[in-house]
């Protein structure tokens, strides 16, 4: 199981919020590339960055996210406000991964556009759901499609790269949602990262135990309630 820290920007400052609300922000630093260097050398498998000012419509830090992926070793995800397709392949030209989210669910027909041009395995569909149910745009708009219909849509359509995140545990240290987690691991052919609640090494082993094919983790990691090297002697088990 993959150990990734997540790198949140806001105004090139890396913060938390508290379930995807900008107004309870926690603000850990002024210089993301230092973070991002730190993680890396206490052995994370991968960095998750999400440039939370384009999930949001209310800028970009995209610039200082590409400078800061030139000077990393670690292999990154970028993830936020990815929503046209010349953006996304030039990201895929510097970063290992891009993660769509509102785009996967508003344009498939783009989105398998993208894919012929960079691979679908450089694509991670996020899979945002607040009780079962995913949403969009930041977290502010529901699809009303189930959680599992909406990844076995991406499975048949030759997708296997998932982000999961529980809006609802999301920034709040309360233990991931189990369930759904288990549900969508269980789903032949789909790597799914396990996203939001992680409070503890309790809580790596019990999405250890679901199968996840990594786990992100944000808060605990910054609050020191965990350490990548915990994590990892836990994942590699």
């Amino acid at each position: 199981m993959k150990i990734i820290p997540a790198i949140d920007l806001m105004d090139g400052q890396v913060v938390r919020l508290v379930k995807g609300d900008p107004n309870k922000k926690t603000v850990y630093s002024n210089a993301p590339l230092e973070i991002a260097k730190k993680w890396e050398n206490a052995g994370a498998d991968m960095l998750h960055i999400v440039d939370l000012d384009a999930t949001l419509g209310i800028g970009s830090n995209l610039e200082i996210i590409k400078k800061l992926v030139s000077e990393l070793k670690v292999p990154v995800e970028i993830a936020g406000g990815l929503r046209d397709e010349y953006t996304i392949i030039e990201v895929s030209k510097w970063a290992e991964r891009v993660v769509l989210g509102t785009l996967a669910f508003k344009d498939k027909e783009t989105v398998l556009k993208i894919a012929e041009t960079i691979g679908k395995d450089k694509l991670v569909i996020s899979i945002d759901h607040i009780d079962g149910i995913i949403v969009v745009n930041g977290w502010q708009t529901s699809t009303e499609t189930k959680l599992l219909d909406g990844m076995n849509k991406f499975l048949q359509l030759g997708f296997s790269e998932f982000l999961l995140t529980s809006v609802s545990r999301d920034g709040t240290m309360k233990g991931p949602d189990l369930e759904p987690l288990q549900q969508a691991c269980s789903l032949k052919n789909a790597n799914v990262i396990a996203s939001g609640g992680i409070s503890d090494i309790a809580d790596i082993k019990k999405v250890k135990t679901v199968n996840a094919y990594g786990v992100i983790l944000g808060k605990a990691l910054y609050e020191n309630k965990i350490s990548i090297d915990e994590a990892k002697k836990i994942a590699c088990h």
